[in-house]
């Protein structure tokens, strides 16, 4: 009866991270395919962009933790719904466009989502809560890495504003409730709320980060300048 209770349980986890997943890969893709319309790219770039911003993270994930081929790659759905993504952004932007900051709006669902996945699946195969939470947080930030990067923009997560911290938040959530044994669904919604509602909050407050406190070249220049003139 345990091992079969046992069986059930694990299925069902693998079904959660599934559903996690190819949701978070089509909210993740309807941001690639909108920051490609913002770019004027075509609808093959904005297809490529879907897919890429839509599975980065899922394949990085996937190779750490020896989960190969990756689903990302080896599962059609995946690539069923990031293109589906692609073609919606493509062909009803202008409707998609009338929500308040899309590109965010979509990023930020599609990190939670992702941030949460990752961390269950790690946990799932086995890795310590410390490695598992950072492994969720990887898999957030990597799709919109890969994104900015074919944009040739700095990656969100270089910048300043709350993302990869947002993201680790809500996997430290999802570890922290497995540690606990608590019932994994409600704690997966805790998590992907915590990341979206940090991320957006930032986004609305302009929450930064700090910086390494540099001097600009103008300012060294003129400090320069004033120097001369004091001789």
């Amino acid at each position: 009866m345990f091992a079969v209770l046992s069986l059930d349980m694990g299925a069902a986890m693998k079904t959660l991270v599934l559903t996690l997943d190819l949701i978070g890969t089509f909210v993740f893709a309807l941001s690639g395919a909108a920051a490609g319309v913002r770019r004027r790219v075509d609808i093959f770039g904005v297809l490529v962009l879907s897919f890429v911003a839509a599975t980065s993270g899922g394949i990085v994930r996937d190779l750490l933790i020896g989960a190969t081929p990756p689903a990302a790659i080896s599962d059609w759905r995946y690539l069923g719904v990031s293109l589906l993504a692609g073609l919606t952004i493509f062909f009803w932007h202008p409707t998609v466009e009338r929500l308040r900051t899309p590109v965010q709006v979509f990023d930020a669902a599609g990190l939670a989502l992702f941030c949460v996945a990752g961390a269950q699946k790690a946990l799932v195969f086995g890795l310590e809560p410390e490695m598992a939470a950072l492994l969720g947080m990887l898999t957030g930030i990597g799709g919109g890495i890969a994104r900015d990067v074919l944009l040739n923009e700095v990656p969100s997560v270089m910048r300043a504003d709350v993302y990869a911290v947002a993201a680790l938040a809500g996997a430290t959530v999802v570890v922290a409730g497995d540690a606990l044994s608590l019932p994994t669904a409600p704690v997966a919604c805790a998590g992907a709320a915590l990341c979206f509602g940090l991320r957006m909050a930032a986004l609305r407050y302009d929450w930064q980060l700090p910086v390494a406190p540099i001097q600009d070249a103008g300012e060294a220049n003129d400090g320069t300048a004033d120097r001369r003139d004091s001789r």
